[in-house]
């Protein structure tokens, strides 16, 4: 079952609103601006869940064969909407385990420091978890992070990155650089990071060159294979709706396909399709990224994505870029009306919009705007984060935003 959207840019814009479901205070609809922590449910969402619940109660086992959307091969449905979504081939994408968790079995295969080579480099005050997940990669190896770890910060004063400061980092680590690491879209700023030329920096130092997307995913532009980027990790419930914790997603570029030599945490799921139910000793790795999966996969959480990448499928990408930098416009122009405030975000960006509120009244805002029925997030200590995601906000929402800066500030 999947509803078909008419391909007319306006009707489009009107018809997507109409497939998510918007959360509700006091029985009144939220303006929601929170894509980037979490996107809305897609109203098919309930559908296809239900149709493996459906499937559970009556097939039990046989449902890994005899579903309804078979759960043995399930993952298969969604590669190639998120290949498309990556700028990638579908031979170098898979569903599989969460973020952080994707991102350390590939460090296990693209972090591998010998002699002088072992320094990994990474913005400065990028999310927690990467830096408890580099910090702890480092520690396994034996390695100081103190030592072994370069943050490449913005100037004095500033709060973004400079491309040409982050390729001056890499080039001055040179031979000493095992792997730059870095996020697609800054998760406080919301910067946009030029990915083409760190990706090249980091080969012209002999560096491996690895992404987090999860902030990117859904929202900019990407063009994996082409930026000949090593490998990628993201998560699917931000800007791609496939729900809380949904199960997450990797990229490997096709030219590690078929490396069985490479070093990797192996898993029956990732063992050879065509062999994997004889069961036999010795792990035989699977052609491409779906080498890298570990276990069967959670159907339940995929299910809800598919609703998602249905939609997403009947979005031509340059319409999808399109909404989305119109909107990010329109709001940044209704913030640059009150001098009371500052916008962060650099015009390299996705759809965010960070902000943040003079004389201290950061929070106090935020609190106004949630009152006011408007849901964004805030970040300590002084940030407002605003995402108008194309999917599904559109500009009637953004003028409200405005009305209730005009109440506060009055």
């Amino acid at each position: 079952m999947i509803h078909h959207l008419s391909t007319t840019p306006q009707s489009l814009f009107e018809q997507l609103e109409t497939q998510f479901l918007k959360p509700r205070m006091d029985r009144k609809p939220v303006h929601y601006f929170c894509g980037n922590s979490l996107g809305l449910q897609p109203i098919m969402a309930r559908h296809y869940v239900s149709e493996v619940l459906n499937d559970w109660s009556e097939l039990a086992v046989d449902g890994h064969f005899y579903a309804t959307n078979r759960w043995y091969d399930f993952h298969k449905q969604l590669i190639p909407s998120l290949a498309r979504l990556a700028g990638a081939n579908n031979s170098e994408v898979t569903v599989m385990g969460t973020l952080t968790g994707n991102l350390h079995l590939l460090m296990v295969s693209f972090f591998q420091p010998k002699g002088k080579r072992t320094k990994i480099l990474m913005e400065a005050g990028a999310f927690p978890s990467d830096q408890y997940m580099v910090e702890t990669q480092l520690k396994f190896h034996g390695l100081d992070p103190e030592e072994h770890l370069i943050e490449v910060k913005p100037r004095e004063g500033e709060r973004i990155l400079h491309t040409e400061d982050i390729v001056k980092a890499i080039t001055e680590a040179g031979d000493e650089l095992a792997l730059v690491l870095f996020s697609g879209v800054q998760y406080l700023t919301g910067q946009a990071f030029d990915l083409e030329t760190i990706t090249r920096a980091g080969h012209q130092v002999g560096a491996m060159v690895g992404l987090d997307l999860a902030h990117a995913m859904g929202n900019v532009g990407l063009k994996l294979h082409s930026w000949n980027v090593d490998f990628a990790a993201w998560c699917n419930y931000k800007y791609l709706n496939g729900g809380p914790g949904c199960i997450a997603g990797l990229y490997v570029h096709e030219k590690y396909a078929n490396r069985p030599d490479m070093n990797r945490f192996g898993g029956w799921w990732g063992y050879d399709e065509e062999t994997r139910f004889l069961m036999e000793k010795g792990f035989k790795p699977m052609s491409g990224a779906q080498g890298w999966q570990m276990s069967n996969e959670n159907v339940l959480s995929m299910a809800s994505l598919k609703a998602s990448m249905q939609l997403f499928d009947q979005v031509p990408l340059d319409w999808l870029e399109e909404q989305r930098k119109e909107l990010n416009q329109h709001l940044a122009l209704v913030v640059k009306k009150f001098p009371e405030l500052q916008v962060i975000t650099p015009k390299r960006r996705g759809a965010q919009l960070s902000i943040s509120v003079k004389g201290g009244r950061g929070k106090e805002l935020f609190q106004f705007l949630h009152h006011s029925k408007i849901l964004g997030d805030w970040r300590e200590p002084d940030t407002i984060r605003l995402t108008p995601a194309p999917m599904y906000n559109n500009h009637r929402e953004i003028d409200r935003v405005e009305e209730a800066l005009s109440q506060f500030f009055g």
